[in-house]
């Protein structure tokens, strides 16, 4: 598989991504032929479906019914031409690209690194101003948010 999905996931889920997407094409691609355009959908849908479920935070988007009829027409899907591995793998970089990624795992990451910290802070200044130091007090909160992000997301 070529780098252009591969960029996509991050860390780890990039060598996962290669075999899922190997493993989509076998299962809900590997004979196009003759396929209306609700079976292409459905496949489309399928295949996003279970990348999602298993690169876990990362999470691509259905594609648009629009998209979906323009690539059904461009690979000849709906002229009876049955779907190659490489038009698969184009295919599913140009709904990549069109959908973009969603998912709030980095959004949820920068939240609880600087808001839960900055949140503390603010409660501390206002309750307890000089018990502890704001030199020990922003490290160990931003450490405790850390190791509660590492639990949650089993890191």
């Amino acid at each position: 598989m070529g780098q252009s999905l591969k960029k996509f996931a991050n860390g780890e889920q990039s060598d996962n991504i290669g075999p899922i997407i190997e493993k989509c094409y076998d299962s809900h691609f590997n004979n196009t032929e003759n396929w209306s355009l609700a079976k292409f959908c459905r496949a489309v849908v399928l295949t996003v479906e279970d990348v999602n479920q298993k690169l876990d935070s990362t999470q691509f988007r259905v594609p648009k019914i629009e998209t979906l009829e323009r690539l059904h027409q461009k690979y000849e899907i709906c002229r009876g031409k049955s779907l190659t591995r490489e038009e698969y793998h184009k295919m599913l970089h140009e709904i990549i690209l069109d959908t973009k990624v969603t998912g709030s795992g980095a959004k949820d990451i920068l939240l609880y690194l600087f808001g839960v910290p900055i949140t503390a802070l603010f409660i501390k200044q206002s309750v307890i101003p000089q018990a502890i130091p704001k030199e020990i007090f922003i490290p160990g909160v931003t450490s405790a948010t850390v190791f509660l992000l590492a639990k949650l997301h089993k890191i």
